[in-house]
């Protein structure tokens, strides 16, 4: 899997391929439906697969003071793609240049002497271009004269309604992580570095693994049934805070997962979260104590989830 710079011309051997083209976010039920699409064109035809994306986002880029939303990083995303059958992921950087391009310059200076393209697969819905001038039927009159194909796939449906990034940013601020993880067809995950805290876990019996928040949206605050998947491969259950930490001055914001039944040193060390159930919201206790016994309750009921996950 080769991850390419949008803006730079494509290696030979990946020229002439089938491109899913979109910004793939979430890499939900939909935007896999396009990218299998593409695959499934290229491998027909001979032809290497791409995925291009966005990044950052473009509603980064046009609003820049908007909460966090983000739903997977870069690196998230390309072992997707790759999971997907994709021989590479091309990256769009939205930056200035890339916004100024009106829709027939992307597809001359992007697409086709830059990427080479073969043939796209979109979604029904894409556009592209300054102030959105291009959709999938200005894309099919400017891919006639650079002779490469169009193909777009619809809406896909789930419990009678389209599948979309919003659905699932709905459902993991609204603390459903399951709802997330049908749209998803897995579990909404946060990676980060595992940093240094204020290490009051281990004086209590719960040592944690605290990675900070960064871009990625913020679902509920509250407590959650977790599993962490660590670089090496092993994966572990455990149960995480996701909040502000109303028990402790002043608050900062951290995901603080403890994993059961492990001991060792993650600092520095990347990892991923899997959030697979909301307990409860973020709440104040009565002393350490009180919130002790919360937590121990929390983890019961974290382990009997995950038993049955």
């Amino acid at each position: 899997m080769q991850r390419l710079d949008g803006a730079a011309a494509v290696p030979a051997h990946l020229a002439d391929g089938i491109v899913a083209l979109g910004n793939f976010d979430g890499f939900h039920i939909g935007h896999q439906a396009v990218v299998g699409q593409a695959v499934a064109r290229a491998r027909a035809e001979g032809r290497p697969a791409l995925v291009a994306t966005f990044d950052p986002h473009p509603r980064r880029y046009f609003q820049p003071d908007a909460p966090p939303f983000r739903l997977t990083t870069l690196d998230q995303r390309e072992r997707l793609f790759a999971a997907a059958g994709a021989d590479a992921m091309v990256v769009f950087a939205f930056d200035e240049a890339l916004a100024s391009l009106d829709a027939e310059a992307f597809v001359g200076e992007r697409l086709v002497s830059a990427l080479h393209v073969g043939g796209v697969v979109t979604g029904e819905d894409f556009t592209f271009g300054a102030k959105r001038s291009g959709n999938v039927d200005v894309l099919r009159a400017l891919s006639e004269a650079a002779r490469f194909s169009v193909e777009t796939v619809g809406p896909v449906l789930l419990d009678g309604a389209s599948v979309s990034s919003s659905r699932v940013r709905e459902a993991l601020k609204g603390g459903e992580p399951a709802v997330a993880a049908r749209l998803l067809t897995r579990p909404f995950a946060i990676e980060g570095v595992v940093a240094h805290g204020d290490k009051v876990g281990r004086t209590i019996g719960y040592p944690t693994a605290n990675v900070d928040m960064g871009k990625y949206l913020r679902p509920a605050y509250g407590v959650y049934a977790v599993r962490g998947r660590l670089a090496d491969g092993r994966v572990l259950d455990g149960a995480a805070n996701l909040g502000v930490r109303p028990m402790f001055d002043p608050p900062k914001e951290l995901l603080e997962a403890f994993f059961f039944d492990f001991d060792e040193d993650l600092y520095g060390q990347v990892v991923e979260v899997e959030l697979h159930a909301f307990l409860r919201g973020e709440g104040k206790f009565d002393g350490l104590d009180a919130m002790v016994r919360q937590m121990d309750a929390d983890c019961e009921r974290a382990r009997d989830i995950l038993k049955r996950t």
